[in-house]
C-alpha cells in the first residue's frame, strides 16, 4: 500500500458529488438570507419593532445558542453512524422545521404589529427567530462536519469550499427580487405621492410581496435539501467519540488553544458581521438616502458576481499562493474600497451611486477570496489540532465554529440596530427621516464595513499561522494520521 493511498481511498470527488456539496448551502442560503436581507426591515416597518427590541433580541437568542450550538455539536460526534453516515441524515431533518420557521418569522398574523398588541409581537418575533436559529443549527453544523468525510484530500477540500459559496451566492440572489421589488411609493389620504425633506418619494416595504416571496423560497430549500441527500456521500466513515466524563470540555479546550482554529472564528465572525451589516443596512440606505431600491439587486451582483470568475482562479490560486496570503490580500481590498466610499459622503447621490456599486464590485472582489477558501480554511485548522494532539471532534469543533458565526450575527444586529438609533431612525407607521439622519446613514453604511474588514486583514497578516508551506506538511502528517486511526480501527474506509 502506497504512502498516499489512504488519502486516496477517501478522496476522488466527481462534478455531482460538488453539486450536491454546493446545493446544501444554496438551500440553506434561501432561507437565511431572507434574514440577513429582509427581516430587519420587516421587524421595523411591518411589525413596527423598535431597534432597541430587536437589537436585545438577537443577543438572546445568540446567548441561548451558546447552549444549544455545543450540544449539537456533541450529538454529531457521539451518536451512532446510521445507514446514511454521520453527518449526512442531519440534511433530512432540518429540511421542513427550517422552511416552516422561516416563513413564520414573516407571517403577520391578525393584530401583530398594531397599536396595543406590542406586547405579542414581540413575543411572536422572538419565539419564531429562535425557532429558526435552532433548526439552521440542526442543518449547519453537521453540514460543516460532512467536509472532513466527504474528502481528505487538501486540494478537493479548497474546491469543496469554493462550491459551497457558489452555492451560497446561488442561495442568497433570490432574496434580492423581493428586496427589489417588495417597496411601493406612500401615498396621502388624497392619492398624491409623498415627498421626504430632500424632496424624493418616500416608499414604504410591502407585506403582500414580501410573504409571498419567503414561502415560494422556503419551498424551494426544503426539495433542495431532498434532492442534496442523495447527493452526498460519506467517505470516512467514523466512529463514536469518547463518551467520558470531561470528553466534552477537552475537546474545547484542544479548539481555543489552537492558533488557527481561534483565529480563524474570529475572522469568520467578522466577515458575517460585515456581510450581514451591509446587506441588511444597505436596505434602508437604497430606500432612504439613495431612493433606488433597484440598487440592492445592483450591489449584491458586485459582491457575488466575482465568484464567477473567481470559481476557476481561485483554486490555483490558493495552491501556488497559499489560501491565507491570497485572503489577506484580497480582505483588505475589501476594506480600502469601503474606507474610499466614506470619504466620497460629499458628493450628490445621483452621481455617488454610480462610484458606489463600483466600489462594491472591489469590496465583491476582495472578499470573494475569502468567502470561497473559509471552509477549507477551517479543516486545514481542525487538521492542525489532529496532528498535533491525536483529537479530532467535528462536530463539536463547527458548533463552536458555527457558535463565533452566531456572534458575528449579535455584532451585526449590535452593528445595525446601533446604527439606526446613533442616527434617530423614525420607525414609526408613516415616519419620514430628515436630512441630517440620511447623512448619518451613509457614513455608518460605509464606515462600520471598512473597519470590520480592516480588523479582519490584519488578522489575516498578522495572526493566522497556516501558510501556504505549513498546509504543505500538515497535508503530509495527515497521512501518517490517517493510516494510525485505521490500524487502531478507529476509522472505516
Amino acid at each position: 500500500m502506497s504512502e498516499s493511498s489512504f488519502i486516496a481511498r477517501t478522496s476522488g470527488l466527481k462534478t455531482k458529488d460538488y453539486i450536491g456539496y454546493a446545493m446544501i448551502d444554496a438551500a440553506g442560503c434561501l432561507v437565511f438570507s431572507l434574514v440577513t436581507t429582509l427581516l430587519q426591515k420587516s421587524y421595523t416597518d411591518i411589525f413596527h419593532l423598535s431597534p432597541l427590541f430587536i437589537m436585545l433580541m438577537f443577543i438572546a437568542a445568540r446567548i441561548w445558542d451558546g447552549i444549544n450550538d455545543p450540544i449539537m455539536g456533541r450529538i454529531c460526534d457521539t451518536v451512532r453512524p446510521g445507514r446514511g453516515g454521520r453527518y449526512r441524515p442531519w440534511i433530512l431533518y432540518a429540511a421542513l422545521p427550517l422552511s416552516l420557521s422561516a416563513v413564520l418569522m414573516f407571517y403577520k398574523f391578525p393584530g401583530l404589529g398594531e397599536p396595543g398588541q406590542l406586547t405579542a409581537t414581540c413575543i411572536y418575533a422572538t419565539v419564531t427567530y429562535i425557532f429558526f436559529g435552532m433548526a439552521y443549527t440542526v442543518l449547519q453544523i453537521p453540514f460543516g462536519s460532512l467536509a472532513s468525510v466527504v474528502t481528505t484530500d487538501a486540494n478537493e477540500r479548497s474546491k469543496l469550499s469554493v462550491w459551497r459559496s457558489i452555492g451560497a451566492a446561488l442561495g442568497s440572489i433570490p432574496v434580492l427580487l423581493i428586496a427589489s421589488f417588495a417597496y411601493a411609493k406612500r401615498l396621502d389620504a388624497n392619492g398624491n405621492v409623498v415627498l421626504g425633506e430632500n424632496g424624493k418619494a418616500i416608499t414604504d416595504m410591502q407585506y403582500g410581496p414580501v410573504i409571498r416571496g419567503v414561502v415560494i423560497m422556503a419551498v424551494c430549500s426544503f426539495v433542495m435539501l431532498l434532492i442534496a441527500y442523495t447527493l452526498n456521500r460519506e467517505r470516512v466513515k467514523t466512529k463514536p467519540q469518547n463518551l467520558s466524563k470531561g470528553a466534552a470540555g477537552r475537546a474545547v479546550k484542544l479548539l481555543f488553544s489552537n492558533r488557527a482554529f481561534v483565529s480563524v472564528s474570529l475572522i469568520s465572525m467578522l466577515l458575517l458581521a460585515g456581510q450581514m451589516f451591509t446587506q441588511s443596512f444597505y436596505t434602508y440606505l437604497f430606500d432612504d438616502y439613495f431612493h433606488a431600491n433597484w440598487m440592492n439587486l445592483a450591489s449584491q451582483a458586485c459582491t457575488y458576481s466575482p465568484m464567477l470568475v473567481m470559481m476557476f482562479l481561485l483554486p490555483g490560486m490558493a495552491r501556488r499562493i497559499g489560501k491565507k496570503e491570497v485572503c489577506a490580500v484580497g480582505v483588505a481590498a475589501a476594506a480600502a474600497a469601503n474606507l474610499l466610499l466614506f470619504f466620497l459622503r460629499g458628493m450628490a447621490p445621483e452621481k455617488l451611486m454610480w462610484v458606489f456599486l463600483a466600489l462594491c464590485l472591489v469590496s465583491g472582489i476582495g472578499l470573494t477570496t475569502l468567502v470561497m477558501q473559509l471552509w477549507a480554511m477551517v479543516t486545514d485548522a481542525i487538521d492542525d489540532i489532529e496532528v498535533k494532539t491525536g483529537s479530532r471532534d467535528d462536530g463539536t469543533a463547527y458548533s463552536v465554529f458555527n457558535f463565533f458565526r452566531k456572534l458575528g450575527q449579535v455584532l451585526s444586529a449590535v452593528c445595525v440596530n446601533g446604527a439606526l438609533l446613533g442616527m434617530n431612525y423614525k420607525y414609526d407607521k408613516g415616519a419620514v427621516q430628515t436630512l441630517g439622519n440620511l447623512k448619518t446613514m451613509y457614513d455608518l453604511a460605509t464606515l462600520i464595513p471598512a473597519v470590520l474588514f480592516a480588523v479582519m486583514a490584519l488578522m489575516l497578516f498578522v495572526y493566522y499561522p497556516l501558510t501556504r508551506r505549513k498546509v504543505e506538511e500538515l497535508q503530509v502528517k495527515k497521512e501518517h494520521k490517517l493510516r494510525e486511526h485505521y490500524e487502531n480501527k478507529s476509522i472505516d474506509i
